[in-house]
């Protein structure tokens, strides 16, 4: 189960970076609720408005380490990597660290309840 939990976060990495808001759409759970750098909570619409509108580019997002706990129907996963791109057309470079909390059903596999993201 570990695996098909990666293949996700992987899957995730490259709809974000692609601006993937069908998949974003299938990878994040209704509920969601992401805390940012910023330490504002954010929406699943939140994340599917940056994406679909342009106002967040992901122009590289490069895997440092990536650590996955599957505990039934529930996993948690830690992510550190760098990333750049753009926010509201001002450039980024950084080295974060997000840490998901994922649950999975067999309708819909694994999608993401809780994100937490800081700059490493």
């Amino acid at each position: 189960m570990d695996h098909e939990l990666r293949d996700a976060e992987r899957r995730l990495q490259a709809a974000q970076v692609a601006s993937d808001v069908p998949e974003l759409d299938r990878l994040l759970d209704d509920r969601l609720i992401f805390t940012g750098p910023d330490g504002r909570l954010y929406s699943k619409a939140d994340d599917l408005r940056v994406h679909r509108e342009g106002t967040q580019v992901i122009d590289s997002l490069d895997e440092e380490h990536l650590d996955v706990v599957v505990a039934g129907d529930t996993g948690v996963t830690w992510f550190l990597g760098r990333l750049t791109g753009s926010i509201d057309g001002t450039p980024f470079d950084a080295r974060m660290r997000y840490t998901r909390t994922w649950i999975r059903d067999d309708a819909r596999g694994w999608r993401i309840l809780a994100a937490h993201a800081s700059v490493v």
